[in-house]
């Protein structure tokens, strides 16, 4: 089967990978693809390399990498909107930012890069036109949506005569106002989210995230320098994760990554707890060598456990500490492979004792690890997508679709 799989990029994260490589956005469309894939960052390549492993041609696309798709338009002569000279000026302005980010932490280049980058999101003519072409270029047997926030269900709809099946994944926050009328199958995570759509009359199947066992090699092994790391967003959807850290940071030496910080109070506990952003590469290395890593879930998780840190975490052999879900046994065991907790308290209980508590700590650690890598990774979980995708293929065959 022929796959190409649809994905969105967090503008900030655009923001420092194209900061990290000046003159990245200047070379041919397949070199962009290759530092995107390797930068690790979300699922990078890897749904479609174990496609392709599996003996099935898969392509990614990323939607919204303005720098990547016209490379990719240029090279198939796919004509598109040029920028105006404002924006031109505007890029120049933004590349200037991106070459600074390589020196300077990222957080303080805010200021000059969001104005940038919300000018460049806000007149994306560009954006439909391309990814359209893209969709009729390759024709795939499954046009698999990943970015269900950010690629619109009535241009997929539009899609449906170049696509033999159309399929959404999602466990994240449902875009308001769209409908999903135009999908075949949708993919989720979440329990819950399965139930929903299934609700909606749509066909739905629950499929796991895992780990990449190729980030391994990637990452500089060193001592377990951090106590105790967080890494994950803080934006107003994650309110009880906030304050979550909030109580934990009031006592411990807890270590604080991710994006959404600049929204917190000033006087927020995790401010002085800090440390910047952390994409790909440096997310995986910063979990390395954490003694432990926290896990919380975002609200729309409700009570089960599905989120990609439970596997990352767990896939470079760091303790991970999660929050309770009434599914958690069904992927690791509770007490041997990872620690569950109930509330902060009994989270900050929890931490101590295992800052004191090194062999066992480690013990745990390692069967985490020994399971994620022996049934959590993306070739065992592209195998069972492959027979979920190839069940349905068959049956929207069979009703003449």
């Amino acid at each position: 089967m022929k796959f190409l799989i649809l994905n969105t990029d967090y503008n900030d994260f655009l923001g420092w990978l194209y900061g990290q490589q000046p003159g990245l956005e200047k070379q041919p469309y397949e070199e962009q693809m290759r530092v995107r894939a390797e930068s690790l960052f979300g699922v990078a390549d890897f749904y479609s390399s174990n496609l392709r492993s599996l003996g099935h041609e898969a392509h990614d696309v990323h939607a919204n990498n303005e720098f990547m798709q016209k490379a990719w338009a240029r090279e198939h002569g796919v004509r598109f909107e040029e920028p105006t000279q404002l924006r031109q000026e505007w890029r120049r302005a933004l590349q200037q930012a991106r070459r600074l980010a390589a020196r300077a932490p990222l957080r303080y280049l805010k200021p000059l890069l969001r104005p940038a980058l919300r000018s460049l999101d806000g007149q994306r003519a560009w954006f439909y036109d391309i990814l359209a072409a893209q969709i009729r270029f390759y024709k795939p047997d499954v046009l698999f949506n990943q970015a269900m926030d950010g690629i619109g269900n009535r241009f997929l709809r539009e899609m449906k005569p170049s696509v033999g099946l159309l399929v959404g994944q999602i466990a994240s926050p449902l875009p308001r106002g769209e409908e999903f009328t135009g999908y075949d199958l949708m993919i989720s995570s979440l329990p819950n989210l399965v139930e929903y759509f299934r609700g909606l009359g749509l066909p739905s199947e629950l499929s796991r995230f895992a780990f990449e066992p190729a980030v391994l090699p990637r990452l500089k092994h060193r001592g377990r320098d951090t106590p105790v790391s967080f890494v994950g967003n803080l934006s107003r959807v994650h309110q009880a994760r906030v304050r979550f850290l909030e109580h934990l940071c009031s006592s411990l030496d807890v270590r604080v990554w991710g994006s959404g910080v600049d929204g917190l109070p000033q006087d927020s506990l995790i401010r002085s707890r800090y440390m910047g952003t952390a994409w790909g590469i440096e997310m995986y290395q910063i979990l390395q060598v954490s003694k432990m890593t926290l896990n919380h879930h975002i609200g729309i998780a409700e009570s089960y456990a599905n989120n990609m840190r439970l596997y990352e975490a767990t896939g470079v052999g760091t303790l991970l500490i999660t929050d309770w879900k009434v599914n958690l046994h069904e992927i690791f065991e509770p007490g041997r492979e990872v620690v569950a907790y109930r509330s902060p308290e009994e989270c900050a209980e929890v931490i101590e004792y295992y800052l004191g508590h090194s062999e066992e700590r480690e013990a745990i650690a390692r069967a985490g690890q020994s399971r994620t890598l022996g049934e959590h990774t993306y070739y065992k979980r592209v195998q069972e997508l492959v027979g979920i995708v190839a069940r349905h293929v068959s049956h929207h065959s069979a009703a003449g679709h």
